[in-house]
């Protein structure tokens, strides 16, 4: 696959009541085509955070932003713009990091999660000096696959339920 330099094609997801951000790496392929948060139909996001909250999973873009919007759970990305080969996020390189300020200047954000190890990574590198400690959680990436939807949700929850 080859390498594309790419910036993120869509905007953060907050409120000015959003208790929690949870941050991801990049978009995938399916996410840039839908220009939507974890689009590709086998990530586990959705469902597992729709279980977490006590809700159906959602099935459009409008219905996953209510979702978040109605629980004070903002949606963003770490990294701004990267080079990239396809989804991996193992290829990127070359990242510039998302302006967290808008969202944690607008919102009483008390926690930050990471949806997975490069996103947390990354978070690490570029603003854990500047926001804080993040909490990593499992991915819900289909890459992820020797962690189940319920060893996913449960891990989930025991970690966002003090927060909502």
């Amino acid at each position: 696959m080859e390498m594309e330099s790419l910036r993120h094609p869509f905007p953060a997801i907050y409120a000015p009541d959003s208790r929690i951000l949870i941050l991801g790496s990049f978009p995938s392929v399916k996410s840039r085509e839908q220009m939507f948060f974890y689009g590709h139909p086998q990530n586990r996001f959705w469902r597992v955070l729709a279980a977490v909250l006590g809700e159906e999973t959602p099935q459009t873009a409008a219905e996953k932003k209510s979702l978040l919007l109605r629980h004070g759970v903002a949606l963003w990305d770490v990294i701004a713009s990267c080079d990239i080969a396809g989804s991996s996020d193992a290829s990127i390189t070359n990242v510039v990091p998302n302006d967290l300020s808008r969202i944690l200047d607008a919102a009483p954000v008390r926690r930050i999660f990471c949806n997975g190890g490069t996103a947390y990574r990354f978070y690490r590198r570029y603003d854990e000096a500047v926001w804080g400690k993040a909490e990593a959680l499992p991915s819900t990436s289909p890459a992820n696959a020797r962690t189940g939807v319920q060893a996913l949700t449960e891990r989930w929850r025991a970690a966002l339920a003090p927060w909502l």
